[in-house]
C-alpha cells in the first residue's frame, strides 16, 4: 500500500511539473508586458520575413530568401507558382542557379552573365548552360553583341569579344595603368649635328641604320590589327562601353583628389593595439573631377566629349549673390571670389544608353552643385552634346527616379519605336513619369497628380509600363500598368499597405512583398490582373510577436504654422490621463517616409513607442519637412537652413498634441537618430521651453564635418556659404540647452563621426552646462549590431522620459 501512495505522490509531480512546464512555456512566448529587454533582442524572435525575390528566366519558378527554421542565416527557397508550397535548396542547387542579373537576345530565348568572375551562356528553353571563359581573372558585365552572333565583356579593364561562330576572343581596347612610355627623343643642336656627320661619313653605320629601320617598319605592317594603347595616367576608369556598331568605346575617366580623408580610431581590437579605420572625407573637400572619353576604333582617335556649350552651363548658383559686395566675418575670401566671377560649372557624363537598334546614344548629365540635371543626346563621332531636358533647381536635384547621387542615371530607358525616351522628373512638383521624342523634341507627362511614381519598368512587348505609386494614399504602395502613351492607370494591387512587387518575366504573375504597419513582410502570390486576390505564401511570424495587440498607429495631419498639412503617425494610451506625458520622435537621413501604413525600417523604435504608450505616453512620429514622399517643395524646404522649417514641425506637433490630445506641454520629450539626433539637439537647444528631455542618437552636431555628397547638395559648401551652416549646426546653438538631455554615439561610426560627439560635449563643458550625459559604445558604428548595445541604448532613453516626464 505503501509503494502504490509513493507511487501515485509520483505520478502527480511529475503530472504538476509538466503542466508548470507548459505554463512556463506558454508564459515565455507572451510579450505583455512590454519591456525594454524584450523587444531588444536579435530580431530573429520577430520571425523570418522573405526578401530578394527573384524569378527563373521562363517565370516557371520564384525563388526567394527566408529563414522558418531560425538558422543562423537565411536559405533559398524556391515555389511554383501554379501551386504547392515553398522547399528549401540545397548548396548544390543553389550553386547551379544561373545569376540573377545578365544580358538577354531580343526574343528572349538566351541569356548570357557573369558567375564567379567566369562568363556563361543560358539557352532558357532547355536549361543548358555553356560556359564561356573559364580563367583565373574576373570577367564581368557580358552583353550580346547588336547582330547577337557575339558577346562583348570586360576583363581587368578592357572590353573582349568571344564570337559565336569561332570561339575566338578578341580584345576591343588596350587600357593601361600608369603614363605612356617617354617618347625618345631626337637629337638637338650639336648632338644632331654629330650624328647627321657620322651616318654621313661611315657608310656601314648608315646602312645598318635603314635596314633596322626597313625590318621594324615590316613588322609593324605584318602586325595584326591591335587596339590603341590607352594609358590611364593614375585616373579610375567607370562606364566602359562598346557601341552597337562597335565603332566607338565610350568611358569615364576619374581623377580622385588627393585631399585628406578622416580616420576612426577603433580602440577594441583582436590584436589589443588601437587601430585606424579609413573614412570618407569632409564636405568641401577638394572632389573628384570627371571627363567624358570617346574612343573611335576606326580612326583611332581618342577626345573628350563637348560640355561647354550645355545650357546653362555657366550659370552662377543663386546663394551667391548674398555674399556679393559683403565683408561679413564670417564669409571668407573664396565666397567672395566665387560670388564675383562667371565660372563654368563642372559636370559629370553618365551613360551612354544606346537605342535598341544603335541609331541614338542618351546621357544624363549631371552639375557637381547637384542644381542641374541634363539629359542629352551624344554624338560619338564628334563628341558633341544635343539637349533634351533640363532639370534646374536652386535647391538641388533629386526624387524618386531621379536622385541626387553622381554615377546614378535615375529612371531612363528606351520605348519600343526607338525613337523616344521615357524617364521621371519633378518638373510638375512631383515626380512623375515622361516621354520624350528625341528628334521634334516633343515632351509629353503620362502621370499627374500630388503623387508620386517609383521604379517605372517597360513590358517586355514594351506597351505597357508597370509602376508603383502613392495614388491612393501617400502612405500607401500600389502597382500599376499603364499604355506607354499614357492613359488610364490599371491598378493591379489592392492589399492595403506597401506591396513591393517582382513580376514573372511571362508576366503572368506578380510576386508580392507585402506588409501592413503592423505586420512585418511576408511573401503573396497573385495573377497579373487587376486587384486580383492574393494568396499568402509564408507564415513566418513568431507566435511570440503574435502574442501581443501591436498597435496599428493611427496616421493624422496636423497644420503647421506656415499652413502646410503635416502627416504623422499618432501612438495613444488605451486610457490616457488627462495631462499625460508626450514624446515626439523624429526620423533619420532626413529624406525618408516613415508615416505609412507598412513595417517601418525603424521596427525598433515602433515596438518602444508601443512600450512607451502602454505606460501613458502619448507618441507621435512626424514626417517633418525634408522628408520624402511629399513632392519637391517639402523635400527642398531645409535648404540652407535645416532645423529651420524641420524643427518648426516638430514644435508644432508638440502644440497639436497639447491642443488635440490634452497633453501637458510641460512634460514633452524628444529622440531620433542621425538626422533624428540632429534636430533633437535643436529641438533642445533651440526651444527649449517646449521639449523637457531630449535623447541625441549618433547625432550630426556641425555640418561642416559631414560628408560631401549629402551635405553640400542641402547647404552648399562651407567655404562658400558659411551662414547656412552657422544657422544649420547644433555646436552653434549650444548655450540654449535648458533641459536634460541624453547623447548616445558609436565610437567607430564611419558616417557621422564620434568626433562630432567630441567637439559637442567640449562646447558644453565650456559652455557650463549640467544637464546632460553620455553614453558611448566603442564596438558600434552608425547602425547597432549587438541585441546588448540597443538594450543599453533604450534603457537610458526610457529612464531619461520616466526621470523627466512623469
Amino acid at each position: 500500500m505503501k509503494s502504490f501512495s509513493f507511487f501515485l505522490r509520483l505520478l502527480c509531480s511529475f503530472f504538476v511539473m509538466g503542466m508548470c512546464a507548459g505554463l512556463f512555456q506558454l508564459a515565455a512566448q507572451q510579450l505583455t508586458p512590454l519591456t525594454v529587454e524584450k523587444i531588444m533582442r536579435d530580431p530573429k524572435w520577430i520571425g523570418s520575413q522573405p526578401s530578394g525575390l527573384f524569378w527563373a528566366e521562363d517565370g516557371s519558378k520564384l525563388y526567394f530568401n527566408w529563414n522558418p527554421e531560425g538558422a543562423e542565416s537565411d536559405s533559398l527557397y524556391v515555389l511554383d507558382p501554379s501551386g504547392g508550397e515553398p522547399r528549401k535548396l540545397s548548396l548544390q542547387q543553389r550553386r547551379a542557379l544561373p545569376a540573377r542579373g545578365g544580358d538577354y537576345n531580343r526574343n528572349h530565348s538566351q541569356k548570357v552573365y557573369a558567375k564567379y568572375g567566369d562568363i556563361y551562356l543560358l539557352d532558357i528553353a532547355s536549361g543548358n548552360t555553356r560556359q564561356i571563359t573559364f580563367t583565373v581573372e574576373q570577367e564581368s558585365a557580358p552583353v550580346f553583341s547588336q547582330d547577337e552572333q557575339a558577346i562583348i565583356y570586360r576583363k581587368d579593364n578592357n572590353l573582349y569579344r568571344w564570337s559565336f561562330e569561332t570561339g575566338t576572343t578578341v580584345q576591343l581596347t588596350d587600357f593601361r595603368q600608369g603614363k605612356a612610355p617617354a617618347e625618345e627623343k631626337e637629337p638637338q643642336g650639336q648632338r644632331a649635328w654629330l650624328q647627321q656627320e657620322e651616318l654621313r661619313l661611315i657608310e656601314v653605320l648608315r646602312s645598318r641604320k635603314e635596314e633596322r629601320e626597313a625590318r621594324q617598319e615590316q613588322q609593324e605592317a605584318e602586325r595584326p590589327d591591335r587596339p590603341k594603347r590607352i594609358y590611364l595616367n593614375g585616373q579610375r576608369l567607370q562606364f566602359l562601353q562598346l557601341s552597337p556598331d562597335e565603332r566607338f568605346v565610350t568611358y569615364l575617366l576619374i581623377k580622385m583628389p588627393r585631399g585628406q580623408n578622416t580616420k576612426v580610431p577603433n580602440y577594441i581590437t583582436e590584436t589589443g593595439y588601437t587601430d585606424e579605420l579609413n573614412a570618407r572625407p569632409k564636405v568641401g573637400s577638394p572632389g573628384a573631377t570627371y571627363q567624358f572619353m570617346i574612343y573611335d576604333r576606326q580612326q583611332d582617335t581618342v577626345y573628350a566629349a563637348q560640355t561647354d556649350d550645355i545650357p546653362g552651363i555657366d550659370e552662377r548658383p543663386a546663394y551667391l549673390t548674398e555674399y556679393a559686395g559683403q565683408e561679413e566675418q564670417q564669409q571668407g575670401e573664396e565666397a567672395k571670389e566665387a560670388a564675383s566671377k562667371k565660372q563654368v560649372r563642372e559636370v559629370m557624363i553618365m551613360g551612354p544608353l544606346w537605342s535598341d537598334e544603335g541609331k541614338y546614344a542618351a546621357v544624363v548629365v549631371r552639375s557637381l552643385d547637384f542644381k542641374d540635371r541634363w539629359i542629352m543626346l551624344l554624338d560619338p563621332a564628334t563628341g558633341k552634346l544635343k539637349n533634351l531636358d533640363r532639370q534646374h533647381d536652386e535647391a538641388w536635384i533629386d526624387g524618386p527616379g531621379i536622385g541626387r547621387w553622381l554615377g546614378s542615371m535615375g529612371s531612363i530607358g528606351w520605348l519600343g519605336d526607338n525613337r523616344s525616351l521615357y524617364f521621371q522628373s519633378e518638373a510638375s512638383g512631383y515626380s512623375h513619369l515622361y516621354t520624350l521624342e528625341v528628334e521634334s523634341g516633343k515632351k509629353k507627362q503620362l502621370t499627374k497628380g500630388k503623387y508620386e511614381v517609383f521604379n517605372p519598368q517597360l513590358s517586355r512587348d514594351k506597351r505597357h509600363f508597370y509602376f508603383t505609386s502613392s495614388e491612393v494614399h501617400p502612405g500607401e504602395r500600389h502597382v500599376y500598368r499603364m499604355p506607354v502613351e499614357g492613359g488610364k492607370a490599371v491598378q493591379l494591387t489592392s492589399m492595403r499597405g506597401n506591396n513591393s512587387v517582382v513580376i514573372s518575366p511571362d508576366e503572368r504573375w506578380l510576386a508580392i512583398r507585402y506588409s501592413y504597419s503592423n505586420q512585418p513582410w511576408q511573401l503573396y502570390l497573385a495573377p497579373n490582373e487587376p486587384k486580383a486576390t492574393a494568396r499568402r505564401i509564408t507564415h513566418s511570424i513568431s507566435a511570440e510577436f503574435l502574442s501581443y495587440p501591436w498597435r496599428d498607429p493611427e496616421i493624422v495631419t496636423f497644420q503647421a504654422r506656415d499652413g502646410a498639412r503635416v502627416y504623422a503617425r499618432l501612438y495613444r494610451p488605451a486610457n490616457a490621463a488627462p495631462a499625460g506625458p508626450a514624446v515626439i520622435f523624429v526620423h533619420g537621413a532626413g529624406y525618408l517616409q516613415n508615416v505609412h501604413k507598412w513595417w517601418s525600417s525603424y521596427f525598433r523604435e515602433y515596438m518602444f513607442h508601443n512600450l512607451l504608450a502602454d505606460r501613458g505616453y502619448t507618441v507621435l512620429d512626424i514626417d517633418f519637412r525634408a522628408s520624402a514622399g511629399y513632392g519637391r517643395d517639402w523635400r527642398t524646404a531645409v535648404y540652407r537652413n535645416m532645423g529651420g522649417k524641420d524643427l518648426d514641425d516638430q514644435v508644432d506637433g508638440a502644440k497639436f498634441l497639447v491642443d488635440k490630445y490634452g497633453v501637458d506641454p510641460a512634460r514633452i520629450g524628444i529622440y531620433g537618430g542621425s538626422y533624428g539626433g540632429f534636430i533633437t539637439l535643436m529641438a533642445m537647444f533651440k526651444q527649449p521651453e517646449t521639449f523637457r528631455a531630449g535623447a541625441a542618437l549618433r547625432p550630426v552636431t556641425d555640418w561642416a564635418h559631414y560628408n560631401h555628397g549629402y551635405t553640400a547638395s542641402m547647404l552648399n559648401e562651407p567655404q562658400n556659404d558659411s551662414l547656412a551652416y552657422i544657422r544649420s549646426s547644433p555646436i552653434y546653438h549650444a548655450e540654449g540647452l535648458q533641459g536634460a538631455l541624453l547623447i548616445c554615439h558609436g565610437m567607430i561610426d564611419t558616417n557621422v563621426h564620434f568626433q562630432d560627439v567630441v567637439r559637442l560635449v567640449q562646447r558644453l563643458i565650456e559652455l557650463g552646462k549640467e544637464n546632460w550625459e553620455t553614453a558611448i559604445y566603442p564596438l558600434e558604428g552608425h547602425g547597432f549590431r549587438e541585441p546588448s548595445s540597443w538594450t543599453d541604448e533604450y534603457r537610458r532613453i526610457l529612464k531619461l522620459f520616466e526621470s523627466n516626464l512623469r
